[in-house]
C-alpha cells in the first residue's frame, strides 16, 4: 500500500516567510507594474549605500502612482508621460533621488517639490521646460546634483539657484541659453562640476564664472565658440579639467588657459585650429593629459609649440586629416610624457630629435600615416630606439615606390644616405584661394628632410620672398609662413614655395584670386601699337578694367624696342600711356616691351611684336627682272637731265628765292604720309645738325620735344 507523503513543516514556514517579503511596506503595495526592491545605489561622492528603490520606467505613466511606499529613497520615473504632479511626492520624506526625466514638465513648478529636505539628486533633462524663474528650487537645501540638461531652456532668472548652498553637480548643457550670467552661480559656490555647453551662447564674458571658486570640472563643448576672453576663468583657482569639444576656435586661448593654474585635463578636441605655435600652452605646470584630436584644419605642430609642460604625461594628436609636419624642436622641456599618440595624421616623417628629447617616453603611436621611407625615419628600425610603437603593423611606408606598403619597423635601409631631398607637406596650405580686397592671408609652408631645408617664396612676378626681406605687403616667417597683407587684384597669381637644402629642392604653388579675378604680368598691364609707319611706332598701354589705378601707384616705367640688330631702352615718366619710337628702319620688326615697378616692389611686364611700314617713296627693285632694271636706270636718267633742263629754264625767269626750296617742304610733296606726325624727331636731328654745322660742333644734343601727348626714343 503506498503511502501518501504529508507536507512539510518547513516548506510551510518558507512559504509564510515569501509571501511576508511582497506584502505591502507600511500596509501599502508596491504600485502596479512597478518593480520595488532594495537596490545599490552611489551617493554624489561616490559612497555605496543600498536604498529602498522604486522603479517605474518606461510605463507610459500620466501620473506619479499613490500607493507609494513613504520608505521609498529612490524613485524612478524615466521615460513616461507625466507632466504634473498633484501632492503625490509630498509624502516622501526619506526621498534622496527622483528621476523624472524623458517626462513632459513645462516648468519646474509643475513637479511639486516641496518637503524634500533629503533629495541629493534630481533628474529632469529630456522634458519642455523654457524658464528657470527666481527661487525655483529653493527648497531643495540638500540637492548636491541637478540635471537640467536637453530642454528648452531659454532664460534664467539672477537668483533662480538660491538656497542649492550644498550643490556639487550641475548640467544645463543643450538648451537654448545664449548669455551665460554669472549672478546665476552666487548661490552656488560649492559647486564642482558645471556642464553648459551645447547651448547657442553669444559668446563667452570676462569674470564670467568668478564666483565657483571651488569648480574642478568645466565643459563647454558645442557652443559654437570662436574666441575666449583673456578673463573669462577668473577665479577658478581649483579648476582642474576644460572641454572645448567641437566649437570653433582658430587658435588656443592662451590668454585664458593661463588664468587656470591648476589645470591638469585639456580637452581641444574638434576644433579648426590651424597650427599649434610656441607659447599657445605657456604655464601650464600642472597640465597631465591634452587633447588635440579631430581638428579637421590642422596642418602643423611648430617650433616649441609644447614648452615647459613639467607634469605632462599624455600627449593625443590623432585623426587630424592635415596634420603633416611635427618641426623638429616641437618640444622642450617635457620630462614627464610617456605616451605620445600621433596616429591617423597625415604625417611622412618624425624626425629622431624630437622623440630624443623626452627622456621618458615608452610608447609612440604613428600608424596609419602616410610615412615616406628615406634618411628621416631611419631611427624607426627596430634596431634604434626603445621607444615601444604601438599597432607597428599598421606602420607602412607609402613612398618611395619601390618601398611602398613595407613595414617601417621591419626595414632595413641600410644603403640609405644620411641626406635625402626636401618634401612639402602637401596640406599646410592650400592650391587655390579666393580673397576679397583688403584681406590678408597666411601660408604656411612646411618641409622635412635632412639635413633641414631653407624654405622661401617666389610671388607671380618672380620676385623672391626670404626672411630678410623688407616689404609692406610680404613677410616670411622662419618657420616658412609666407604673410600677405591687404591683398590687391594684381597679387593675384601663382605664388611657389621653395623648400631646398643640398640634395635639391622640392616646390608647391598656390593660386590666389582677389574678387574672383586671376591675373598675371601681362594681364594686368596691356601694350598695344596704336600707329605704325616706316620709321616709327606710336605705342599705347592699358590697365586691366578690374584692376583701380588708384591701387596701382607706379614708382618707374622702362621702354625697351629689341631686333638683332638694334636694341633701344628709355625711362618713361609714370604718368603717360603713350610712347612714340622713331629712328626705326623700313619693314623691320621690332619687339617692345614696357616694364613697370610698383611701390611694393612688384614689377609687371608686358611685350608686342610689330612691323614697321615699307617707305612709300622707296623704289625696290630687287626683285625685278635686269633688263627691267637697266630700263628703269636710263628713265630715271632721263627724267633726271629733263628736270635739270627745266631747272636752268626756270632758274632764268624766276628770281633765286623762289627755287630755294626747303628739304621739309620737298618731303611734304614728295610724301603721302603727314610729316608733323611721322618725322618730328627726325627733322629736329636734322635741323640741330644744320645748327651744329654752323658751330663747327661735333657733338651736341637734339632741341627739346614737345612731351605734351607722345614720349620719344632715340
Amino acid at each position: 500500500m503506498a503511502l501518501r507523503s504529508q507536507p512539510c513543516p518547513l516548506l510551510w514556514l518558507c512559504m509564510a516567510l515569501l509571501l511576508s517579503s511582497l506584502s505591502p511596506i507600511h500596509g501599502k503595495e508596491c504600485p502596479r507594474l512597478c518593480v520595488c526592491e532594495i537596490r545599490p545605489w552611489f551617493t554624489p561622492q561616490s559612497t555605496y549605500k543600498e536604498a529602498t528603490t522604486v522603479d517605474c520606467n518606461d510605463l507610459r505613466l500620466t501620473h506619479i502612482p499613490t500607493n507609494l511606499s513613504t520608505d521609498t529613497q529612490v524613485l524612478l520615473l524615466q521615460s513616461n508621460a507625466i507632466s504634473h504632479t498633484s501632492g503625490e511626492l509630498e509624502v516622501l520624506f526619506n526621498l534622496t533621488e527622483l528621476d523624472l526625466s524623458q517626462n513632459n514638465f513645462s516648468t519646474v513648478e509643475a513637479v511639486g517639490l516641496t518637503s524634500m529636505n533629503h533629495l541629493t539628486t534630481l533628474h529632469l533633462e529630456e522634458n519642455q521646460i523654457r524658464q528657470l524663474p527666481d527661487h525655483c528650487l529653493g527648497n531643495l537645501s540638500n540637492l548636491q546634483e541637478l540635471y537640467m540638461n536637453h530642454n528648452q531652456i531659454s532664460s534664467i532668472s539672477p537668483r533662480a539657484f538660491a538656497g542649492l548652498h550644498n550643490l556639487l553637480r550641475l548640467h544645463l548643457n543643450s538648451n537654448r541659453l545664449q548669455v551665460i550670467d554669472s549672478r546665476w552661480f552666487e548661490e552656488t559656490p560649492n559647486l564642482e562640476i558645471l556642464m553648459i555647453g551645447e547651448n547657442p551662447v553669444i559668446g563667452l564674458l570676462d569674470m564670467n564664472f568668478k564666483p565657483l571658486g571651488s569648480l574642478r570640472s568645466l565643459v563647454l563643448a558645442g557652443m559654437d565658440l570662436t574666441d575666449v576672453p583673456a578673463n573669462a576663468f577668473v577665479g577658478l583657482d581649483n579648476l582642474e579639467s576644460i572641454s572645448f569639444y567641437d566649437n570653433r576656435l582658430v587658435r588656443i586661448p592662451q590668454l585664458a588657459l593661463q588664468k587656470v593654474p591648476n589645470l591638469k585635463f585639456l580637452d581641444l578636441n574638434k576644433n579648426p585650429v590651424h597650427k599649434i605655435q610656441e607659447g599657445d600652452f605657456q604655464n601650464m605646470l600642472r597640465l597631465k593629459e591634452l587633447g588635440i584630436n579631430n581638428m579637421m584644419e590642422l596642418v602643423s605642430i611648430d617650433r616649441y609649440a609644447l614648452d615647459n609642460l613639467p607634469e605632462l604625461t599624455k600627449l593625443e594628436a590623432t585623426n587630424n586629416p592635415k596634420l603633416s609636419y611635427v618641426h623638429r624642436l616641437a618640444f622642450r622641456d617635457m620630462p614627464s610624457l610617456e605616451s605620445l599618440m600621433l596616429n591617423n595624421n597625415a604625417l611622412t616623417a618624425l624626425y629622431q630629435h624630437t622623440v630624443e628629447v623626452l627622456p621618458n617616453l615608452r610608447e609612440i603611436s604613428l600608424h596609419s600615416n602616410p610615412l615616406r621611407c628615406d634618411c628621416v625615419i631611419q631611427w624607426m628600425s627596430s634596431n634604434k630606439t626603445t621607444v615601444r610603437f604601438m599597432e607597428p603593423l599598421a606602420m607602412l611606408c607609402t613612398s618611395p615606390s619601390e618601398l611602398k606598403d613595407q613595414r617601417v619597423r621591419g626595414l632595413r635601409l641600410l644603403d640609405s644616405p644620411e641626406q635625402c631631398l626636401p618634401l612639402i607637406s602637401h596640406n599646410t596650405f592650400p592650391s587655390h584661394l579666393n580673397l576679397e580686397l583688403g584681406m590678408s592671408v597666411s601660408l604656411d609652408c612646411r618641409a622635412m628632410a635632412e639635413p633641414e631645408p631653407e624654405i622661401y617664396w617666389v610671388t607671380p612676378l618672380g620676385t623672391k620672398i626670404t626672411t630678410d626681406t623688407v616689404s609692406e605687403r610680404y613677410h616670411l616667417t622662419s618657420e616658412g609662413t609666407l604673410r600677405l597683407s591687404h591683398v590687391q587684384v594684381e597679387d593675384s597669381g601663382h605664388y611657389t614655395c621653395v623648400a631646398q637644402n643640398m640634395e635639391g629642392a622640392d616646390t608647391r604653388v598656390a593660386t590666389i584670386r582677389v574678387n574672383g579675378t586671376l591675373l598675371d604680368s601681362a594681364q594686368l598691364m596691356k601694350i598695344y601699337v596704336k600707329q605704325t609707319e616706316s620709321h616709327s611706332i606710336l605705342v599705347s598701354w592699358k590697365v586691366n578694367s578690374n584692376v583701380m589705378s588708384s591701387n596701382l601707384k607706379w614708382a618707374s616705367a622702362t621702354m625697351k624696342i629689341d631686333n638683332p640688330h638694334i636694341t633701344y631702352t628709355a625711362r618713361v615718366p609714370v604718368d603717360v600711356h603713350e610712347y612714340n619710337l622713331t629712328h626705326l628702319q623700313p619693314a623691320t620688326e621690332y619687339e617692345v616691351c614696357l616694364t613697370v615697378s610698383n611701390v611694393h616692389l612688384q614689377t609687371h611686364k608686358s611685350c608686342v611684336n610689330v612691323t614697321t611700314r615699307s617707305a612709300t617713296f622707296a623704289l625696290d627693285l630687287s626683285d625685278q627682272h635686269p633688263s627691267a632694271a637697266v630700263l628703269a636706270v636710263m628713265a630715271t636718267m632721263l627724267a633726271f637731265l629733263s628736270l635739270a633742263t627745266v631747272g636752268v629754264y626756270m632758274s632764268r625767269r624766276w628770281k633765286r628765292k623762289n627755287y630755294h626750296h626747303s628739304l621739309k617742304k620737298y618731303m611734304l610733296k614728295t610724301s603721302s604720309i603727314p610729316l608733323n606726325e611721322l618725322y618730328p624727331p627726325l627733322i629736329n636731328l636734322w635741323e640741330a645738325d644744320s645748327e651744329k654745322d654752323k658751330d663747327g660742333s661735333t657733338e651736341g644734343k637734339p632741341s627739346p620735344v614737345d612731351t605734351t601727348r607722345s614720349y620719344y626714343m632715340w
